[in-house]
């Protein structure tokens, strides 16, 4: 069949091609022995005694978690459990009386033992399989019906070598379909997977005791929480860079999961933010250089080598090849984005007004965009009276909309992973007379309470926040304490639940970042794990499973303490059902919204699939099936607002395809115009409440009046 990966002409040609490799084939070696230094032996146990008294759950470093640190140092060598059989593991299984009373002490042996032994099989099993690639692909049956499981948790170690080996079959198989699917021919796909592979090898072989010790005490570290880090000196550099916002690059988080970089966040007003494409969760196959060079494949790369080949010169331009969050591993995304330093300018507050219709009348809401949560601490400092921050810049605005006469105010907080906490605080401090705004529990079980400590003049007028997914920390602080005083109304996804504070404390060798800290809102409740529960809930375009603190794994537990009194500016529980109601009758007319809600839905199922198809005619008909879903979805949306329907999806513009937007065609945020109507909504109801509170008044004076008369 046309485009089929079973071509004859390439397997007469793999048998010469084969024969050639094998006695050509590159010579991979095991290199020199590893051992860890003193410095090192010392940095682990002082990052245990700090784990044990200083992180916040003060969990001991005992024989149960010694056992879990083994089982997570396995899964960190070999996430796709693609190496270790089940034997290897049982062969390193913890013995709790040989570490009886040593529990504190670095295990070099084994620990670099088991790294040996990992880097001796995938020596042997990559080394085989490029000695042969063309003949190796080309052997394999891609009319049969079988399936490779991509839930790597749900993934057993291998009973046996036979078993190990069909995981691997299955494993280059996958990734044989993937390439092909993505229009690669099968010469390029044997190149590329040559690349891959070569690569692989070349970086597992040029690992040193540094990048064994920072697997190895990661893996402890990892089962704390996941924003308790080692970071080796080469890493606190990196981290210390990052902080200063002195790196000259794309402006984005990443992190490495399996075998794939992966987009953590992106920085407000960064350049790949600014640029539109670059999505949390997006995971980055490929870098190349300016907008003609090619692409190096990064898969099974280490994460600090991608994020060298991503930085440059502040002017140039690179091209990231990614794999969009809500698609399947055979979907390919090109994405160019000229590199730049963040401006703490750029990430400034901003304001604009929308009109919205209200009992045939028109009002003005305004709207303040937050970014981020910043300050200029050097400002600050040397005493300059015109320094920047989020309160100050907030507070201009307020002004400056106050003289346009708006009706009411939308804070939109969505997408700001936060940013400073004594920012978050001021700026709350807009919004109510006086009163404390977060409750901060150290491990020492000290409670100490933050906020407005001055009664002074704040905007009392109606209050609407914006929130999303990705509004995390900081964010969660001011839109948690918005909604605890009763002070206004919270709309849109479930926040992010960064609830953690974490601290930086140096060792012998790196230095520990550590969670000393947790927040808990003046109600008592932590933002920890659950975020902010929106009042008026709109679908979500980021699946909680992939994005959230919820999706990491061992993540604090969310948890209360005592809470604070505080006066409750409005009784809030009689409107939220009406503006509700209001909101999702609208909602339910909307087409930018229904095709919203369907566009999740249909992501959500196609991320449910927890295996994926190797037999080719099978995995083109699914593709093919989820495409012209897509594009039923977006003729539906075209359908309902009078516009002209598409062919296929290539007809979209580039930076519509098929994720998922929220702008509608005219350039219009139509979940920020929801925001607006459901503020109108709160406005109406409100005015309507005091008219007949009002009117109820003067008749009640005027039943006393004639009374005594």
């Amino acid at each position: 069949m046309a485009g089929s990966i079973i071509n004859k002409n390439f397997r007469k040609k793999s048998a010469v091609i084969g024969l050639i490799l094998f006695f050509f084939a590159p010579n991979y070696s095991l290199g020199e022995n590893l051992a860890f230094s003193e410095s090192q032996k010392s940095a682990y146990k002082e990052l245990i005694d700090n784990l044990e008294k200083r992180h916040y759950s003060k969990s001991p470093y005992n024989h149960q978690l010694a056992a879990l640190h083994l089982t997570r140092y396995f899964e960190k060598l070999d996430p796709g459990k693609l190496y270790f059989s089940k034997s290897d593991i049982d062969k390193f299984s913890y013995d709790a009386e040989r570490h009886a009373n040593k529990l504190n002490t670095l295990d070099s042996s084994q620990s670099i033992e088991i790294f040996n032994t990992f880097k001796a099989r995938a020596n042997k099993r990559i080394g085989n399989m490029l000695e042969a690639l063309p003949r190796y692909i080309s052997e394999m049956d891609y009319t049969v019906d079988e399936y490779l499981n991509t839930d790597l948790e749900s993934r057993e170690w291998a009973n046996t070598n036979e078993a190990l080996s069909d995981n691997w079959r299955k494993h280059i198989k996958n990734q044989v379909l993937s390439l092909t699917l993505t229009d690669k021919n099968l010469s390029d796909t044997v190149d590329l997977l040559r690349k891959r592979y070569e690569r692989q090898l070349k970086t597992i072989e040029q690992y040193n005791s540094m990048d064994v010790f920072g697997l190895y005490v990661n893996s402890l570290t990892e089962l704390y929480d996941p924003h308790t880090k080692y970071m080796s000196p080469r890493s606190s550099e990196n981290f210390n860079i990052n902080m200063s916002l002195s790196l000259e690059g794309i402006g984005a988080l990443l992190m490495q999961e399996d075998e794939y970089t992966k987009v953590q966040r992106l920085i407000s007003a960064g350049p790949a933010e600014k640029q539109g494409e670059l999505k949390p969760s997006d995971r980055i196959v490929g870098v190349g250089q300016d907008q003609k060079g090619p692409i190096d494949d990064v898969i099974g790369w280490r994460l600090d080598d991608v994020v060298e080949l991503i930085r440059g010169p502040k002017g140039t331009t690179v091209r990231l090849e990614v794999i969009p969050a809500n698609k399947s591993a055979d979907s390919r995304k090109t994405i160019s984005i000229v590199r730049n330093r963040v401006k703490l300018e750029e990430q400034s507050a901003r304001s604009s007004i929308i009109k919205i219709k209200s009992d045939e009348k028109e009002i003005k809401i305004g709207v303040i965009e937050l970014p981020t949560f910043y300050i200029d601490f050097e400002g600050l400092r040397s005493g300059d009276p015109n320094y920047k921050s989020t309160t100050r810049d907030v507070e201009k605005l307020l002004l400056e909309l106050r003289d346009e006469q708006i009706a009411g105010l939308v804070i939109d907080l969505r997408d700001n992973g936060g940013g400073s906490l004594q920012e978050a605080n001021d700026l709350t401090g807009l919004f109510i007379e006086y009163g404390p705004t977060v409750q901060i529990k150290h491990s020492s079980k000290r409670i100490w309470r933050d906020g407005k400590r001055k009664k002074g003049p704040y905007y009392n007028g109606p209050l609407l926040v914006m929130i999303n997914r990705l509004s995390a920390s900081a964010s969660e602080i001011f839109s948690g304490a918005v909604q605890d005083y009763g002070r206004g109304i919270i709309v849109g996804e479930r926040s992010f639940g960064k609830g953690t504070v974490q601290t930086l404390i140096p060792l012998s060798s790196g230095q520990l970042k550590i969670t000393e800290s947790k927040f808990y809102r003046i109600s008592g409740a932590s933002t920890q794990n659950r975020g902010v529960v929106p009042d008026v809930a709109f679908p979500s375009v980021y699946n909680p499973e992939d994005i959230g603190e919820s999706a990491l794994d061992y993540a604090l537990e969310w948890d209360q303490i005592n809470p604070v009194r505080h006066r409750v500016y409005g009784d809030l529980s009689e409107v939220i059902p009406y503006i509700n109601s209001r909101s999702i009758e609208r909602r339910k007319i909307n087409p930018d919204f229904i095709s919203l809600k369907e566009r999740v839905v249909f992501s959500n199922q196609n991320r449910a699939i927890k295996e994926v198809s190797l037999n080719e005619v099978d995995r083109k008909t699914r593709r093919l099936e989820r495409e012209v879903r897509a594009l039923e979805i977006e003729n539906n949306r075209r359908r309902q607002k009078g516009l002209e329907e598409i062919d296929n999806l290539n007809q979209l513009d580039e930076d519509e395809d098929t994720e998922i937007s929220l702008d509608d065609d005219v350039g219009v945020d139509f979940p920020l115009q929801e925001a607006g109507n459901i503020l109108a909504d709160l406005i109406d109801f409100s005015s309507n409440k005091m008219e007949k509170s009002t009117s109820s008044e003067s008749a009640l004076k005027n039943r006393h009046a004639a009374q005594k008369r």
